[in-house]
Order: structure tokens, then C-alpha cells, then sequence
């Protein structure tokens, strides 16, 4: 069940145990979203099965995607910062199938527990520089010059 998650994997087991403790199963139809860039960021997930793209706002055309996730990898760390708000936007591609995790519980249980937090703020870290990497490569490709974008 964890073999899948290096979020998972990462935590030791007394920790991951803690935290699938508060996981709710959960699942998504196709082309349904999940939030929207500058909703409040008050759950995360990690993703089981299927795919979710993860797009920009972009006024008067449809938001480009800038990643796509999967299996094992994390949707949402906005819910780790104040002011709680997504960065983001997130569309279900196909069905998918998720552990959703309240916010506000996990940063509860990281106050209750400084070592879990610290090992959950890390890999968050991680997902986050991967992400900006992901939209900078993306944005170049959208918007470097001889593609004919605007």
C-alpha cells in the first residue's frame, strides 16, 4: 500500500502510521476538479490510481497544463502555508482514486509531533521545487520564442 508513495516511504513507520490514520478514501470522475488556483487549500491528497492535471489561470483561454501527477505523488502542499490558498488548479483526467487528508489535522498532528513535521515539511519541500521546475520547463515551452505563442 505504501510501496507506491515515496511520501510514504519517506516517513518512518510510527509516523506514516500516524498519518493514514487520518486518510479518507476518496474518488474522482473523469474531468473533475478538484480546486481551483486561489481556493482555500484546507485538504491535500495522494494520488492511488489514475492521473491529475495540475494547471495556470490564464485569462481568456483555456489554463495551460504545466504537470501532469500520478500514482504515489502528492496533490496539494498550499495547505502548508499560510495563507492556505492554491497555487494551482487540479483536474481529475481519468478516474482517480486518492487518500485525502484534512489540513487542518495534519498540521495539528506536525505541531503535536516537531519530527513528523519536520520529515512531512521536508518532502513537501521536495514536491514543491519539483513543481516549479515542471511550470518553469512548461512556461518555456509555451512562451520561448519560434512556438508562436503571444
Amino acid at each position: 500500500m505504501t510501496e507506491s508513495s515515496p511520501l510514504l516511504r519517506a516517513l518512518p513507520e510510527a509516523h506514516r502510521d500516524r498519518l493514514l490514520a487520518l486518510a479518507l478514501e476518496r474518488s474522482f470522475p473523469p474531468a473533475r476538479r478538484l480546486f481551483d488556483e486561489g481556493g482555500p487549500a484546507d485538504r491535500f491528497w495522494l494520488i492511488r490510481s489514475g492521473e491529475v492535471a495540475l494547471d495556470l489561470y490564464a485569462p481568456g483561454r483555456p489554463p495551460p497544463v504545466v504537470e501532469t501527477i500520478g500514482p504515489g505523488q502528492l496533490l496539494g502542499w498550499s495547505w502548508l502555508f499560510p495563507p492556505y490558498r492554491w497555487h494551482l488548479g487540479a483536474q481529475a483526467i481519468g478516474p482517480v482514486d486518492a487518500w485525502e487528508f484534512p489540513a487542518d489535522q495534519v498540521r495539528a498532528l506536525c505541531t503535536a509531533d516537531p519530527v513528523l513535521g519536520h520529515q512531512l515539511t521536508l518532502r513537501c519541500a521536495e514536491v514543491i521545487a519539483e513543481r516549479l521546475q515542471a511550470t518553469r520547463i512548461r512556461l518555456l515551452d509555451l512562451y520561448a520564442p519560434g512556438t508562436g505563442a503571444p
